[in-house]
């Protein structure tokens, strides 16, 4: 199924009514001053620009995994480019002020600055829609603030230093979404926790049941898709939680494993890596020794 594809800020301009962008690369729609209509708005759509939007009543139809949300002062929703946004069955007759206010910010605007690859490592615009930052009031204020200053500057008479100011204000708006995000993770620790039994018994059940010798090894996909997680989400969760990215925890999962195999079973280390999943035994020899600084005869022979 293909989605419209939107290839410039006036292309998305156009779509939503409005006149042309007064930057091409940059800009900020604030609902309040000039409401939007999407009723013609494509359902489901592809944007090749970041889109960082506020919407200042989340309800109780953008949820954390299946039922769980704290705040109802509204909150963050992020987008990187290329990705599929919209189609999940949100009501057609509402218009964009839903969305206070939406910031679209094409990657060549961050060329020349280090926020051009450092963005990249923003995890929370690989997030899904019900892994939306929720704002406190305290937090709401700051964020409005941030976009109030970014919507001066791009009102502004454009100068040397507008480009400047206003990529200073967007590394702003990341940073206290990247410290509000961590707060969110802190605050919704009895729902983290209980993922994190969910996380084990899913691996558990995947090894225990051999599923890895069809399957191969588990994936961060496959743990997110039975979490209804996005991978980024669940990683970042994790490392909040415990330090670790899923990866690493799918890792010391298979070393504790390995372990139990090696030290309970006479399973050659090859059959010990076949029945965990691994297709080549060199593999799983070396990730035990990088982990554990033995390899798995040695971690064997220490047993006896």
């Amino acid at each position: 199924m293909s989605h419209h594809k939107f290839r410039s800020l006036s292309e998305a301009h156009q779509a939503f009514g409005l006149p042309k962008p007064v930057h091409p690369l940059i800009t900020l729609l604030n609902s309040s001053k000039v409401p939007v209509d999407v009723k013609q708005f494509p359902d489901a759509h592809v944007l090749t620009f970041y889109k960082i939007s506020y919407k200042p009543n989340l309800g109780g139809r953008i949820k954390y995994g299946q039922s769980y949300y704290d705040f109802e002062e509204g909150g963050l929703l992020f987008a990187a480019p290329n990705q599929i946004i919209g189609g999940d069955g949100e009501d057609r007759n509402s218009t964009v002020h839903c969305s206070l206010y939406t910031l679209l910010i094409h990657p060549d605007f961050f060329l020349g600055y280090p926020l051009a690859k450092e963005i990249k490592q923003y995890g929370f615009f690989s997030y899904t829609t019900n892994e939306a930052l929720h704002l406190s009031e305290s937090e709401k204020e700051k964020i409005i603030s941030i976009f109030g200053m970014i919507e001066d500057e791009l009102n502004s008479r454009i100068d040397d230093f507008s480009q400047d100011i206003v990529i200073s204000q967007i590394e702003l708006l990341l940073s206290y979404a990247n410290r509000f995000y961590k707060r969110q993770f802190t605050t919704r620790k009895a729902v983290s926790n209980d993922m994190l039994q969910k996380l084990d018994d899913l691996l558990d059940d995947y090894f225990n049941n051999e599923k890895s010798l069809n399957k191969g090894l588990p994936t961060v996909q496959f743990l997110a898709d039975h979490l209804h997680l996005s991978p980024s989400y669940l990683s970042d969760m994790l490392r909040s939680l415990i330090g670790q990215n899923a990866q690493q925890y799918i890792h010391d999962k298979l070393i504790d494993k390995a372990k139990e195999k090696l030290s309970t079973t006479s399973l050659s280390v090859s059959e010990v890596a076949y029945t965990l999943g691994f297709e080549h035994s060199q593999s799983f020899s070396k990730l035990f020794k990088t982990k554990t600084n033995l390899s798995p005869l040695e971690f064997r022979r220490s047993f006896n």
